[in-house]
């Protein structure tokens, strides 16, 4: 063989090596990571799952890779990022941020595993067969928050004993809206206050809402479950301020942005669940063998900083009570 034609051989075998070396190595696995709310406001609850994934052996962009996929509070988004999602034939789809988000995951696969956070029933609305054995190709985490409207409306007539009317702030395009209503009414009822419920499901609907708040005379506010007002804390909150109403919130979040408090699960722990079931299911975990977990950390925060500009004393009892006090 001549010199040249064993430089040309050799060199086109040095070319071929790392191609071939690629091609042995393992496929990464990818999650679709899909949230009914906005990025930058749920940050947190984002490490969060990265922890819980961690847990689970997982590491993004070592071992594995995420695509997000935000809908910023559009629900009617969600259809078309999960179609997205399930097109990069990812291997787990995070469906987090409520109801709206695993409604969309649902409606698009029926055999991808499907990892949920949400804080309806997930056995009442068809999403598992049971929380223990869910069946199908769905399991998640509960956070238990859609159905604390009644505790909430308590600690309301708690620190505000004289309050006579009490405004809902509602999201009626939240998929499970309408038990919530139901539940905050029943509560309203039992105390003897008067409900004034204030819709909102766009920015531009805040203003008018509390408007008719003060209008309607309300004394104290409950803002329901919804992962759009989450994603919307500080508007919300500084209207509360603006217009002086009390007002008790889902997460410790509200408080720790200047709301007054908060009754609610812990979301950064229900994501570090997830994260972890997420995990498990890369190693092979079927979603039909997994429980459904329920988070079962409850925070109840209160920012004294709020309850004083409000004029509002905190009885001792309930500061005690609280879990974090904000000064």
């Amino acid at each position: 063989m001549r010199r040249r034609e064993f430089i040309s051989l050799l060199g086109g075998a040095a070319a071929a090596w790392p191609l071939a070396a690629r091609a042995q190595q393992p496929t990464v696995p990818v999650i679709g990571f899909l949230h009914s709310a906005s990025h930058a406001p749920n940050a947190h609850m984002v490490r969060a799952f990265h922890s819980g994934l961690k847990e689970a052996g997982y590491v993004e962009g070592q071992n594995v890779a995420i695509v997000y996929r935000y809908a910023d509070g559009q629900y009617d988004r969600l259809p078309m990022l999960a179609a997205e999602l399930v097109r990069s034939q990812v291997a787990v789809l995070a469906a987090t941020g409520g109801d709206p988000a695993v409604l969309a995951a649902r409606a698009v696969t029926a055999t991808i595993p499907i990892v949920f956070t949400t804080g309806s029933d997930p056995v009442a609305l068809g999403y598992v067969a049971s929380l223990n054995r869910p069946g199908g190709n769905v399991t998640g985490v509960v956070l238990l928050s859609s159905n604390l409207g009644a505790k909430r409306i308590g600690l309301l007539r708690e620190l505000v004993p004289k309050a006579d009317a009490i405004g809902a702030l509602v999201n009626p395009t939240y998929p499970v809206a309408t038990a919530q209503l139901k539940e905050v009414q029943e509560a309203a009822a039992s105390f003897g206050v008067r409900l004034i419920i204030a819709n909102a499901s766009a920015e531009r609907d805040f203003e008018p809402a509390f408007a008719l708040l003060v209008q309607q005379r309300s004394s104290a506010l409950m803002i329901s479950s919804d992962p759009f007002f989450n994603s919307r804390r500080d508007q919300i909150v500084a209207l509360a301020a603006r217009h002086a109403v009390p007002a008790i919130y889902e997460w410790r979040e509200f408080a720790e942005a200047g709301g007054l408090m908060s009754y609610g699960t812990s979301v950064t722990e229900a994501y570090r669940l997830a994260g972890i079931y997420a995990g498990r299911v890369l190693k092979g975990d079927k979603p039909a063998d997994l429980p459904v977990m329920q988070s079962s950390k409850f925070e109840f925060v209160i920012n004294l900083k709020t309850a004083k500009a409000l004029g509002l004393d905190v009885p001792l009892g309930m500061s005690a009570a609280a879990d974090e006090v904000i000064e």
